[in-house]
């Protein structure tokens, strides 16, 4: 070990003066999806379960998806294709799923109807 020449390794880090914007849009955007939920939490217990609520639920649910994207993950600083290349094809996927649990229920409906006849 080499004495005399112990060298003291400093990290040159910075330390910055907290960026007020950047805080109040953390905060504007803890408000926001705060608010969502609320939302979502008085229709889950105001709203009889069925198509329309599970329809609200999704809707919600992607509107505070895209605000998380566009905050977080800085999207809606980029181009708008891109933009609309990721929002297009989620939307069709929520299509879908919203045809699939409308046809879904209503193929129940048939089959407990039918039965019900037999």
């Amino acid at each position: 070990m080499a004495h005399g020449h112990d060298h003291h390794h400093s990290s040159h880090t910075q330390v910055l003066p907290p960026d007020k914007a950047k805080i109040n849009l953390i905060w504007k955007t803890a408000l926001i999806l705060a608010i969502i939920t609320t939302m979502e939490f008085i229709l889950a217990f105001t709203v009889p379960r069925g198509t329309l609520l599970i329809t609200i639920f999704v809707s919600l649910t992607l509107v505070k998806a895209f605000y998380i994207v566009g905050e977080f993950m800085h999207l809606k600083y980029e181009v708008k294709t891109l933009i609309w290349s990721i929002i297009l094809p989620t939307m069709f996927i929520m299509w879908f799923i919203v045809a699939l649990i409308v046809e879904g229920d209503a193929i129940l409906f048939m089959r407990e109807s039918v039965l019900k006849n037999y």
